[in-house]
């Protein structure tokens, strides 16, 4: 699902749950960003491989199914909406949460849009700048989003 000349933007699997699972009230505009191109969300197959790992956990299996939802429907709209990447090479930068490490790698791959609420990777920002990488967190990005639309 490549779109030329739409920003490239990373994210981490806490966005991923709020966009297809939790229903987080910022989601609806990513969501349509990501549809209509304005983002053009890439990922790799650890990132999904780390997704499909996380909807099994025993504190995320009753949010499925109160939201009448399986790994399965979760893992179909990952799939629906994202590029699939090459793994990125590591950056010198080392982000002190190691299962965080593959998002930077991958935004600074792609000199992309990373979004994600981890503290360990927002803490970064500053130097992810030098790498081309702008982070921020939802509402932020969302915020960037419409305006790259308009």
């Amino acid at each position: 699902m490549e779109q030329t000349g739409s920003r490239a933007i990373v994210l981490d699997t806490n966005i991923v749950l709020d966009l297809f699972v939790f229903a987080d009230a910022a989601t609806p505009v990513l969501l349509v960003a990501l549809q209509s191109g304005v983002l053009r969300w890439i990922a790799s197959q650890p990132m999904r491989d780390e997704l499909e790992r996380v909807l099994a956990y025993t504190h995320i299996v009753p949010r499925l199914q109160y939201y009448r939802l399986s790994a399965l429907d979760v893992l179909a709209s990952f799939d629906a909406l994202v590029q699939m990447v090459e793994v990125a090479p590591k950056v010198a930068l080392t982000c002190k949460d190691a299962d965080d490490q593959k998002f930077i790698d991958l935004a600074a791959a792609h000199q992309s849009l990373l979004l994600s609420k981890d503290k360990a990777v927002l803490t970064l920002a500053k130097r992810l700048r030098a790498l081309g990488v702008q982070t921020a967190t939802q509402l932020a990005a969302l915020s960037w989003a419409l305006g790259a639309a308009a």
